[in-house]
């Protein structure tokens, strides 16, 4: 008896087990597949590629601009003063040689040649050379004019222009010039026109690299060593 019933037992156990394995896996595989069905619709939508679209970029508007820069150059002209350099003034007296003559000089650094306006010119020939007497007017002493001559080779002519007046040949020679203490050997042109107050203007020629000018000064250098005295 205690058997059959052990047996009856086993036999309600292996029924009860049976039917709940037939209930759940039913449910379970309903419930699965809403799931399962989500799960594939979620992956479709994510390994689904988008189509491609031709993305077309608009060229970028390109201007020209053109800058003119323009700048103004200042143009510095140094001078330099050395300490063996004269400085001249407007108007400086000048001793001209081989006459030993002082007179005063009009300092002009628009001249490129230094002029001596003298009274008188004569040619003349000398041991077939071309030569020339310069007859100069002397400042009056007690009320007497007196002149001064001197007589020099003629070394070369050129071309004198000047503004309202026909140009001039002019007859150059040599003359040794000293003002101070400073003698200079130069080209000097020899004119008979021109103002009777002015007998010499200082070119350029003797003003290169030995004098620097103040023109707001006069007889800066005083009276002029005459050539032959100390």
């Amino acid at each position: 008896m205690q058997k059959f019933s052990l047996l009856w037992l086993l036999v309600a156990v292996q029924l009860l087990l049976g039917c709940q394995s037939l209930m759940y896996p039913a449910q379970s595989q309903q419930g699965a597949e809403p799931a399962t069905a989500q799960s594939g619709q979620s992956q479709g939508e994510i390994l689904q590629c988008p189509e491609p679209v031709e993305v077309i970029c608009a060229e970028p508007e390109v201007r020209v601009v053109e800058k003119v820069i323009e700048r103004t150059l200042e143009k510095v002209v140094e001078v330099p003063v050395a300490k063996d350099k004269l400085v001249l003034g407007a108007v400086e007296k000048i001793s001209i040689e081989p006459s030993g003559l002082v007179v005063e000089s009009v300092v002009d650094t628009g001249a490129p040649t230094t002029t001596l306006r003298a009274q008188t010119l004569t040619r003349f020939e000398r041991d077939g050379e071309d030569w020339i007497r310069i007859q100069l007017a002397l400042p009056e002493v007690d009320g007497k004019a007196e002149t001064s001559t001197i007589e020099l080779p003629i070394k070369r002519h050129i071309r004198a222009n000047r503004i309202g007046f026909p140009s001039q040949r002019r007859p150059v020679v040599e003359m040794n010039l000293t003002v101070g203490e400073v003698t200079h050997m130069v080209e000097v042109s020899l004119t008979d026109e021109g103002r009777n107050d002015i007998v010499m203007v200082l070119g350029r020629n003797f003003l290169k690299d030995a004098a620097v000018v103040d023109v707001s000064r006069r007889n800066i250098q005083g009276q002029p060593r005459v050539f032959g005295n100390k």
